[in-house]
C-alpha cells in the first residue's frame, strides 16, 4: 500500500480468535482513536473509531466476521453475535455515525441475525440499515449483481468454492450515516469489486469479465474466496442535498399484471418515512404497512401475498409526509 511513499498507516491491532480484524487508513485525512473488542461466543467484533481531520467528524467501523455454514444452529449463532453487538449499537448517542462490514454469512432477509441488524429497539438508535435492501433468498440469479462469494469455481487448497451465488459481504448503515450531515452515505455507491453480473455459478475470471481487467480478475481468483465490497460516503456538510423535498417517485410493481409473487419498488430523493396502502376500487383498504423509515435511492418491498388468491383491479398508494402517488396493478391467475 506503501510503495510510492508513506500514505497509508495501520490502526491498532488485536490478534482475535479465529478471525483478525485490521484498518488501514490515510493519516493525511484521519486520525485513529480506538480499537475495541466485542467479545461474542466465537468470533470477536472490533469497534474503529476513526476522526475525519478536516472536519472532525467522527465515525464508528465495527468489522464482523459471523459464523458460517447453513443450519439453524449456526443461523443461532449469527444471532446471537449480531446481539452482542446491538447491545453496544444501542448504547450510542441518537445521531452517531457508525457503520457494519465485513463478511456476515448470511443467505437472506429471512435470517434472524439480519433481521436484528434491522430491528428498531425502543428509545435507542442502533438499528441499521441496508442500503440494498434486498428481500428474500440472495443465492439466485435475480442478485446476481450483489454476490460476493465465492470468486472460483473449483476448490483452490482450501476456501469456499462453486462459484459466484452468495451476498455475505455488506457495509450496513446507522441511520445518521443515511442523512447529509456529518458521515453520508452516497446513494448507489456500494460495489462488489469485480462482480459483472455474468459469473453467476462460475468463477470470477471465467471467460471475459467487463468490470476489471485480466489482471485484476485472476488476481481476484487466487487471492480470496470473497470479493472486496467498497462504497463512497461524503463527510462534513453536504451543501444541496438538504434542499431536496422529501419526496417519493418512480413507484412500479413488478411484474405487472401479478401473478404469485412481486415487488413494491420507489425510489426516494431523501431518507424518510414511507407508507403503503392497497385498495379496491371502491376505496376499501385490503392492506396496509406499517409507516417505516428508508433511505435515499431505490427502495423495494415485498406485495402482500394474500392478494394473490383474489385476482382483480387495485390501487397502490406509496406516501411520504409531504407526497402521495397512487399506481393501479393488476392481479391475475
Amino acid at each position: 500500500m506503501n510503495a510510492s511513499g508513506p500514505v497509508y498507516s495501520q490502526g491498532t491491532y488485536i490478534h482475535g480468535q479465529d478471525t483478525n480484524n485490521g484498518i488501514f487508513y490515510k493519516d493525511s485525512l484521519f486520525n485513529f482513536v480506538s480499537n475495541v473488542r466485542i467479545t461474542t461466543s466465537l468470533r470477536d467484533i472490533s469497534q474503529f473509531t476513526m476522526v475525519f481531520k478536516p472536519t472532525s467528524d467522527t465515525i464508528l467501523i465495527y468489522s464482523v466476521h459471523l459464523k458460517a455454514s447453513n443450519g439453524s444452529s449456526n443461523e443461532q449463532q449469527r444471532a446471537e453475535e449480531v446481539d452482542a453487538l446491538r447491545v453496544v449499537t444501542d448504547a450510542l448517542p441518537s445521531g452517531t455515525d457508525f457503520i457494519v462490514v465485513g463478511d456476515f454469512n448470511i443467505y437472506g432477509s429471512f435470517e434472524s441475525a439480519y433481521q436484528k441488524l434491522l430491528q428498531v429497539h425502543s428509545g435507542t438508535d442502533g438499528r441499521f440499515y441496508d442500503p440494498l435492501n434486498l428481500s428474500g433468498t440472495w443465492n439466485n440469479p435475480s442478485y446476481r449483481f450483489f454476490h460476493t462469494q465465492s470468486t472460483r469455481l473449483n476448490s483452490l487448497n482450501g476456501g469456499s468454492f462453486g462459484g459466484m451465488n452468495d451476498r455475505f459481504d455488506m457495509i450496513l448503515l446507522s441511520r445518521a450515516v443515511t442523512e447529509p450531515t456529518g458521515v453520508y452515505y452516497h446513494p448507489g455507491s456500494l460495489t462488489p469489486v469485480g462482480n459483472d453480473g455474468n459469473h453467476f455459478d462460475e468463477s470470477i475470471n471465467y471467460g471475459t469479465n467487463t468490470a476489471v481487467p485480466v489482471s485484476v480478475a485472476d488476481a481476484l481468483y487466487y487471492a480470496s474466496d470473497h470479493l472486496p465490497v467498497y462504497a463512497w460516503f461524503d463527510i462534513g456538510p453536504t451543501s444541496g442535498i438538504e434542499e431536496i423535498s422529501a419526496a417519493v417517485s418512480d413507484v412500479s410493481v413488478y411484474p405487472n399484471p401479478l401473478v404469485d409473487e412481486g415487488t413494491i419498488s420507489f425510489q426516494l430523493n431523501i431518507a424518510t418515512k414511507v407508507f403503503c396502502r392497497i385498495s379496491d376500487l371502491s376505496g376499501q383498504i385490503l392492506w396496509s404497512s406499517d409507516s417505516e423509515f428508508f433511505i435515499r435511492g431505490r427502495n423495494e418491498i415485498p406485495f402482500p401475498s394474500f392478494l394473490f388468491k383474489n385476482p382483480g383491479l387495485y390501487l397502490l398508494s406509496v406516501a411520504t409526509d409531504k407526497t402521495l402517488i397512487n399506481k393501479k396493478i393488476i392481479v391475475i391467475k
